[in-house]
């Protein structure tokens, strides 16, 4: 199995996933927004699997710090091209387990995927 954890290093719900991760032996690839930035594919691909209303993350600071006519009239088009100019946007984590999408992150929820 191949998994990936999507997210930002110094995020405390990412840090609480990949020690999870660590804890239960899972071997994975962690992708750094900040450091390798996110490819237009991969997060289109995200917004068509899990919703755009799951994927950007709205009550982050960087999505409250937007102006208004930024957050107006979302919807899938405008929620990617948001989260590309700025990842901190994307709800952390993503877990891509062989193609297979978990946004966000829950032990329990975990515990049923490994």
């Amino acid at each position: 199995m191949t998994v990936t954890i999507y997210g930002i290093k110094n995020c405390d719900t990412m840090k609480k996933a990949r020690t999870w991760l660590d804890a239960k032996g899972v071997a994975y690839r962690f992708h750094d927004y900040k450091a390798e930035g996110i490819d237009a594919e991969n997060l289109k691909r995200w917004v068509e699997t899990l919703g755009w209303e799951t994927v950007l993350n709205r009550s982050g600071t960087t999505f409250r710090a937007l102006p208004d006519a930024d957050k107006q009239d979302l919807d899938a088009g405008k929620a990617v091209a948001l989260m590309l100019a700025q990842p901190s946007m994307i709800k952390r984590p993503i877990l891509d387990r062989d193609g297979a999408l978990t946004a966000g992150f829950k032990p329990e929820i975990y515990e049923t995927l490994f």
